[in-house]
């Protein structure tokens, strides 16, 4: 069966007035959000992880078990946890204790992460990217077995078995967010990892080579057991197609312009925008819309997990509760529909 979360950067919001919201109060915002969502039997959230001000939420697993204590069912993970940049001993523990904390419902992404101010803030060098990653990866999957870790390296010392505290009940669940790169959809196959595809522009269908090597793979690599495939795109739903264009437009160009300017990218422009909606990535419209596009790419590309990022730039959290609401109350039993009829 197919599940369908929700994930969030903490954007950095306005008020209904247009007033810039502190980032404390995003970081309210979301909590609330996260309740909604649970409220409405969605079955995943996932946090960003930035340190840049235009995102509010820098500790993804804190705030993650702050919700834990207003929910009963979402699962609580991040989008993602940019883990060259941090310690996998260290992220495995806390999402050990965040499993605690909720009864088993953590779960962690795991990602080098589209922006790179973490390196620089937390000592690390740019030029040891890949090797970080790498590294730490390997670090990590060693853990989830629970198991004394065995590991040597070159980005810190030898690691002589290491035991992690605390054990987990039942085992601690995690993805590797894939953006497109063959040799990623790889390493998730020979982790035993499952791959959350990053489908952030560009037509969704796009991915499926990637989507083929990972159950080549998998078949290479002897795996019994299928492992499961997500991806995550955003959007934004509203009562009609118009109104979904209308609210979104403004922030989605504001988000695009200041990244892109840092990227060396062109402003967008509203054909752009309209085009990505029509062909691309963005699921915007009403819930007709954004449900039938969803169902067509669960078919095309045999996603078991669809991750909705329903904040994109500043956006009223009025506007981001309304979506949501919509997402989970009518698109997702929408699309839930559509797949049973098609079996």
């Amino acid at each position: 069966m197919v599940e369908f979360g929700i994930n969030t950067f903490g954007d950095m919001t306005t008020g209904s007035d247009g007033t810039p919201k502190s980032a404390a109060q995003v970081i309210r915002d979301v909590i609330e959000e996260a309740v909604l969502a649970d409220s409405l039997g969605i079955d995943a959230i996932g946090l960003g992880e930035h340190h840049r001000d235009d995102y509010a939420i820098s500790a993804p697993d804190m705030i993650l078990g702050a919700i834990a204590s207003r929910t009963e069912h979402i699962k609580l993970g991040t989008a993602v946890t940019v883990l060259s940049s941090d310690d996998p001993l260290r992220v495995f523990e806390r999402f050990a204790t965040l499993d605690a904390i909720s009864r088993g419902r953590a779960e962690v992404v795991l990602g080098r992460g589209s922006f790179t101010e973490s390196f620089p803030l937390f000592g690390y060098k740019l030029s040891d990217y890949n090797v970080l990653f790498d590294e730490k990866f390997e670090i990590f999957s060693q853990a989830l077995t629970e198991k004394p870790i065995r590991w040597s390296g070159t980005h810190r010392l030898p690691i002589e078995g290491a035991l992690l505290m605390p054990p987990t009940e039942n085992g601690l669940s995690a993805w590797v967010g894939v953006g497109g790169s063959p040799e990623s959809v790889i390493r998730s196959v020979q982790r035993g990892i499952p791959m959350m595809l990053a489908i952030i522009g560009g037509a969704p269908g796009r991915f499926r080579p990637f989507v083929d090597l990972y159950e080549r793979a998998q078949k290479e690599f002897g795996v019994t057991n299928p492992m499961p495939l997500g991806m995550h795109s955003p959007g934004h739903v509203a009562e009609t197609d118009e109104q979904a264009r209308a609210e979104l437009w403004e922030p989605f160009r504001e988000n695009r312009i200041r990244i892109g300017r840092e990227r060396g990218w062109g402003d967008p422009t509203y054909e752009d925008f309209i085009d990505e909606i029509e062909h691309g990535a963005l699921f915007v419209g009403s819930p007709a819309t954004v449900a039938q596009k969803i169902y067509d790419m669960i078919r095309i590309l045999d996603v078991d997990r669809f991750d909705f990022k329903y904040a994109n730039g500043p956006m009223p959290h009025e506007q981001l509760m309304t979506s949501l609401d919509l997402y989970g109350g009518t698109v997702v039993p929408r699309v839930k529909e559509m797949l049973s009829r098609a079996s």
